[in-house]
């Protein structure tokens, strides 16, 4: 477990003085068409969640219960989710998940960066009286109990605390923000994505990466921000502007990153990419995947809609329906199909005599008769025609207006199909 102390009332105590604040408005532009109609946040994962789903539960499971969601990009399937699956809280209990959409209410200008969104709710933070605030990325995939960064935080006696994780140098060049520490792990210098990162001084192949998360002194963090708000020459982002102008005069930390759940380790990914997000979901078809989805005692809370249980039909030599080191969610139909080390989201149908290996399948999607997928991610409501084959020929893929991705994983969208587009 993490280092903090063996009171809970200590704990529930810095839980209770705790703001958190998701910001949930980034595209996540590198996915390239699974984002050209809903947030990254909103994104699908693991079969029956999405990516906003894994801070919030984090956030519940700390005894964290008082949550602003940031939002900004294509927002509407992020707000409805948000709205379907956690608008139960109750405010007269002292727990709320409010929506935050930028509503310039400080600036004629949208939210300009993690800073800004942060600064155009500032009344809205005030008015919940917290002792400290917690600012965390949305979308990220990972466990992670906050009480030891709170602890950690308040022990210190830090003016702000960063979240952080060794990665390999290679991984962390242009990609995340890397922190250099002295032997107390007080922050002495930061660069937001450097194409070559400083390597930890014992270990040369990894580096020291901020996973976007922080905690701050309440007072402190709106100092900061009126600052930053005044300087002209900022872009009015954490990583780029606020970070390196207090690191010098003030007590800046770094809290690496532990799993705390009996032996696991760490676990965190970005799947910012179509490489990252497809692996990542493929990871959860280990017997024992770095994510356990299914302990109990930490679970990942969800919308979910009330649908049958799937089902396998047919069990002829020439066409079985069976599913293989497979994640299959509710309403699924394999009908005469094989699937294979493929992720299945709620209500996919795969027809007779089609094979479906190593894919990720959105919602609602049908696989018609007689079809061949490999290697793919199929996005929400793709309606694949009868005798198609994606992901055995990279060229072939191409020509039919598909994407490859660098790591040969095919991406197909209703766009693609040429049918409605905007289907969330």
């Amino acid at each position: 477990m993490p280092n903090i102390s063996p009171s809970p009332r200590y704990i529930s105590n810095l839980t209770r003085d705790t703001y958190a604040l998701i910001l949930a408005g980034g595209r996540g532009s590198r996915l390239h068409e699974l984002t050209d109609w809903r947030a990254k946040p909103s994104l699908y994962f693991g079969g029956k969640f999405r990516i906003i789903d894994f801070p919030l539960s984090n956030c519940v499971n700390s005894g964290i219960r008082r949550i602003g969601v940031v939002t900004q990009y294509k927002s509407h399937s992020l707000i409805r989710h948000v709205m379907r699956g956690w608008g139960h809280f109750k405010k007269e209990l002292g727990e709320s998940v409010e929506i935050l959409p930028a509503s310039q209410r400080y600036s004629e200008s949208w939210y300009q960066g993690t800073a800004d969104a942060v600064f155009q709710n500032i009344d809205i933070i005030r008015h919940e009286l917290p002792k400290y605030v917690m600012i965390l990325s949305g979308d990220h995939v990972y466990r992670m109990d906050y009480a030891g960064l709170l602890a950690a935080h308040a022990e210190s006696g830090a003016d702000m605390t960063v979240s952080c994780l060794e990665v390999p140098v290679a991984e962390a060049a242009g990609a995340f923000g890397v922190v250099e520490v002295d032997g107390n792990n007080k922050i002495l210098g930061f660069e937001e994505k450097p194409e070559l990162p400083k390597h930890l001084p014992d270990n040369p192949e990894n580096c020291l990466a901020s996973m976007g998360n922080y905690v701050f002194n309440t007072e402190f963090l709106f100092e900061q921000l009126k600052k930053d708000a005044m300087n002209e020459s900022s872009d009015r982002d954490f990583g780029k502007d606020i970070i390196p102008s207090i690191i010098q005069d003030h007590q800046v930390y770094a809290h690496p990153f532990k799993s705390g759940f009996t032996d696991e380790e760490a676990y965190w990914r970005d799947v910012g990419t179509l490489d990252s997000f497809w692996l990542a979901n493929m990871e959860l078809l280990s017997p024992t995947p770095a994510l356990n989805l299914y302990d109990a005692k930490w679970p990942i809370w969800t919308f979910q809609e009330q649908l049958p249980p799937a089902k396998f039909v047919f069990d002829d030599d020439d066409r079985r329906g069976m599913a293989l080191d497979s994640i299959v969610s509710g309403g699924c139909i394999i009908s005469g199909a094989t699937v294979r080390r493929s992720v299945l989201f709620n209500e996919v149908q795969v027809c007779s005599y089609s094979s479906v290996e190593n894919a990720v399948v959105l919602p609602d999607v049908v696989v018609l008769r007689n079809c061949q997928i490999k290697n793919a991610i199929l996005d929400r409501g793709c309606i694949i025609p009868e005798g198609t084959v994606i992901g055995h020929n990279h060229d072939h893929d191409r020509a039919r207006g598909f994407r490859v991705s660098e790591g040969g994983i095919t991406l197909v969208t209703r766009d693609m199909l040429g049918l409605p587009v905007g289907y969330e």
